[in-house]
């Protein structure tokens, strides 16, 4: 018996603040905000400029949101944390 396959992050846009508008593979979409959900030190800490911030994008090889520098958070994170 095969578990659930957890939901990929297909599509993002970056919104006001930290937030971001993401797609899921299974359909759902909705809103977050990244500064609730992990501190803003060590591989997070240059996240906190918005302009680099903003760079976020969808790496389909890990199913979820990154960013150059390494950055990435859990698409299963992301999916229970939508607004």
């Amino acid at each position: 018996m095969m578990a659930n396959k957890l939901a990929d992050v297909i599509g993002v846009e970056v919104l006001d603040g930290y937030c971001l508008r993401l797609c899921f593979d299974d359909g759902a979409v909705g809103n977050i905000d990244v500064s609730t959900l992990i501190p803003f030190e060590g591989v997070f800490e240059s996240l906190k400029n918005r302009d680099y911030f903003a760079t976020v994008s969808v790496n389909d090889d890990i199913g979820t949101i990154c960013w150059d520098n390494g950055a990435d958070i859990s698409p299963q994170l992301l999916r229970e944390s939508l607004i």
